[in-house]
């Protein structure tokens, strides 16, 4: 199921997930539509979705370790901050930049994102106690 538009992880563009899922298909509706078992947390979303908006599943253990998301009502996903990795400074000119690396629970440490240390001690001041 496609995550066009839709905040993940802090990532908009083209870093964002494009898929979600995987779903079991329960049946075809019509030529060219299909019917998927969506969880709970989706039973707002129309579970009908045309064959062009879904992708085949090919399943690869040692790739993936699979955590199911939980889905807000307006399908957003909040993720959760696990500890502060590693800071560096970037030096401009006549400024200069404090950032923060930060691990992300559900997330490998390759995943790990460099934010603003000044737009994480607004949301999250607990990690700089």
């Amino acid at each position: 199921m496609p995550m066009r538009g839709v905040q993940c992880f802090g990532v908009f563009g083209k870093l964002s997930p494009r898929f979600v899922g995987p779903f079991e298909i329960l049946e075809r509706v019509g030529p060219l539509a299909y019917q998927l078992a969506l969880p709970p947390q989706l039973a707002h979303v129309h579970d009908v979705f045309h064959v062009s908006m879904l992708c085949k599943y090919v399943a690869d253990p040692g790739v993936i370790d699979y955590h199911p998301l939980v889905v807000q009502k307006d399908a957003s996903h909040i993720e959760l901050l696990a500890s502060i990795v590693n800071r560096k400074e970037k030096v401009f000119r006549n400024r200069t930049i404090s950032y923060v690396k930060i691990q992300w629970q559900q997330l490998t440490p390759k995943e790990a994102t460099w934010e603003l240390e000044e737009d994480m001690r607004q949301l999250h001041p607990q990690l700089f106690a």
